[in-house]
């Protein structure tokens, strides 16, 4: 049965509406006073509570406002009990928390009526709660689903190498899972693959893609590909991902084989962002752009892409990465551009380089450090990956 809390210092009272709502089916239980009236409803956790306005000792507004305060009781309905009827009195009940008024003399059907429609709003609102449950459970799940489904992307990542050369990286997706990916391997004793892609989108469905594309060229099942020209792999890439059978999906990927015995890098790029290679000071050109005008893979069929090749110097740094670490919002709304993270990455790690005598490797966290510095907020809005190469002369795998 459904439990109801009548609280007035009249026994008549209690006994008329006990009596009333008793016949109705309802689980009645009276307290004489505000202050037995709080014990009790703490106890019983009732659905309803009718409670007379004036009494001696703890009043009705009291005991409401109480009730209302009360977590585990501020979903109880609560019907003040008075013979007012000024419109200044029913502002002070309502703002008390009262729900709704019966006024004296009490009439039997009234009294009935409004104990129904509290109940049904009780109902509705008990219901309410347990909808936001079980989708606070399914969120937490969800939450847990979604953090084990990153784990497992995270531990598709290739580790950080120190030799032959000296490959580090950082991954920030946007949300628990992201579009970014990348992948560092050797073709041979003397070829390097290198490559970092970005499919559009976040979340799970940017993810799934790109561990697809991930495995597929790590796993090398291509057949009749020469995964040693990088124009070749991105063309075959662009005729097996199609847009209209991806979701609308598409991905931009830079793509690069370095030779370590002729210390050349040949590279092709698909709508990516380009790499960025900065030598020593003593070079003569401190930095240089490696990009390529192209479309990204999967926005149209017969798209073409070509391939290009440099020369590294010795102890040379390749940095690659996603639009996320640049296209940022500044504090004063106005967007980052590429050319100024460029120059921010030139000129930190030429002032790493400076101070330390034994490596000339930018610290990435410091780097994060000072593009969160630039942000109008912490998190990034975009998913957020960076590699850097570092270039030595004389190992070999």
């Amino acid at each position: 049965m459904i439990p109801i809390l009548i609280i007035d210092d009249d026994p008549f009272i209690l006994i008329l509406l006990n009596k009333i709502l008793q016949e109705e089916g309802y689980d009645i239980t009276t307290a004489s006073s505000g202050e037995e009236g709080l014990i009790k409803a703490k106890t019983l956790q009732p659905a309803l509570i009718i409670c007379d306005w004036v009494m001696t000792g703890i009043e009705g507004i009291e005991v409401c406002q109480t009730v209302k305060q009360d977590p585990q009781l501020a979903a109880t309905f609560f019907i003040l009990l008075t013979n007012r009827s000024e419109s200044h009195d029913l502002i002070t009940g309502l703002d008390a928390g009262a729900d709704d008024f019966l006024s004296k003399p009490i009439a039997a059907g009234e009294l009935k009526a409004r104990v129904r429609a509290g109940l049904r709003l009780y109902q509705a609102n008990q219901n309410l709660k347990a909808v936001a449950q079980t989708l606070q459970q399914q969120t937490e799940k969800l939450e847990s689903e979604l953090a084990e489904a990153a784990a497992y992307v995270r531990s598709l990542l290739p580790k950080p190498v120190t030799t032959p050369i000296s490959i580090q990286h950082c991954f920030l997706p946007s949300q628990h899972l992201g579009g970014d990916c990348f992948d560092y391997y050797w073709l041979d004793a003397d070829h390097l693959v290198i490559y970092l892609l970005d499919v559009s989108g976040h979340g799970l469905g940017a993810a799934l893609p790109s561990v697809f594309i991930q495995n597929l060229l790590r796993s090398q099942s291509l057949p009749d590909l020469n995964f040693y020209q990088p124009a070749q792999v991105l063309t075959t890439l662009n005729k097996l991902f199609r847009m209209s059978e991806q979701n609308e999906r598409y991905f931009t990927i830079w793509y690069g084989l370095y030779n370590h015995s002729t210390q050349q890098l040949t590279y092709a790029s698909a709508g990516h962002p380009p790499a960025l290679l900065i030598a020593p000071d003593d070079s003569g050109e401190p930095a240089q752009s490696l990009k390529m005008r192209s479309l990204p893979i999967g926005v149209y069929p017969e798209a073409t892409y070509t391939e290009a090749t440099v020369t590294i110097p010795s102890h040379s740094i390749l940095y690659i990465f996603s639009d996320g670490i640049y296209e940022v919002r500044q504090k004063d709304q106005t967007f980052w551009t590429l050319t100024e993270f460029t120059t921010l990455l030139v000129n930190l790690t030429q002032q790493y380089a400076k101070q330390s005598a034994t490596t000339q490797a930018l610290d990435l966290d410091q780097l994060l450090a000072k593009v969160r510095s630039l942000k109008a907020t912490d998190l990034f809005e975009d998913d957020c990956s960076i590699l850097q190469v570092r270039f030595t002369a004389d190992d070999r795998p």
